[in-house]
């Protein structure tokens, strides 16, 4: 008898769900894909109206990092990173996706480099504590781990890059960087606001996930 012939049964009823998982994994993925292209092309998208510049500042005021906080609370750490990463890749490539039409790898020895480096932080910050405010998302913890990921953590990175690049005093260049935080927060409200109103009507886009100090054993909300 060949081995194909003794087969157990309980191995070949194992194989079916097998190749359904698979297929299943497959159709994610190709979902998860496409919401990263979207995302990616929001945050271009959101650069079409140009940039803002206050008294000949170096760093442009943008309405990017709104895609970027986006990106995160909706689409989670993994895929908002990606979406931001994709942005990125495409505006090394010389694509002139940046707010002013800039574009190419120039943009990367400038003055804003650490922001747009900062993104990836933001976005991914944005996206892991999110997972951990689902499936309630309520708006002011929600508002807090917004502004964690896309005001904190964003300036974490593009405020010591700034000060490097341009020789400005760290003092100087964080007490500069003060003029971008009203608008910021605007976006981070409308951010929780946008994000909540899609976690409500689709669920499940974001995975639940425990805090790292909740007990593990309580299996996470799909």
């Amino acid at each position: 008898m060949s081995a194909a012939q003794q087969t157990s049964p309980e191995a070949s009823a194992e194989t079916a769900p097998a190749r359904v998982e698979r297929r299943r994994n497959r159709g994610i993925r190709s979902t998860d894909l496409a919401q990263v292209a979207v995302f990616a092309a929001l945050i271009a998208a959101l650069g079409l109206p140009g940039a803002i510049s206050l008294g000949g500042m170096a760093v442009p005021i943008t309405f990017q990092t709104l895609g970027v906080m986006l990106a995160g609370a909706i689409l989670g750490a993994r895929k908002g990173t990606l979406a931001v990463l994709l942005l990125i890749v495409l505006v090394a490539a010389g694509l002139p996706l940046l707010s002013g039409g800039r574009g190419g790898l120039g943009v990367f020895v400038g003055p804003s480099v650490g922001y747009l480096v900062g993104w990836l932080l933001g976005a991914a910050v944005i996206g892991w504590c999110t997972a951990r405010l689902l499936p309630r998302y309520r708006v002011l913890p929600a508002i807090a781990a917004t502004a964690l990921g896309g005001i904190v953590a964003i300036y974490l990175v593009g405020i010591p890059a700034f000060a490097a690049i341009t020789g400005t005093p760290i003092g100087a260049a964080l007490l500069g960087a003060t003029v971008f935080l009203p608008g910021d927060l605007a976006k981070v409200v409308v951010t929780v606001l946008v994000a909540k109103r899609v976690h409500r009507a689709w669920p499940g886009i974001i995975a639940a996930q425990p805090w790292p100090w909740q007990r593990r054993g309580s299996a996470p909300v799909a």
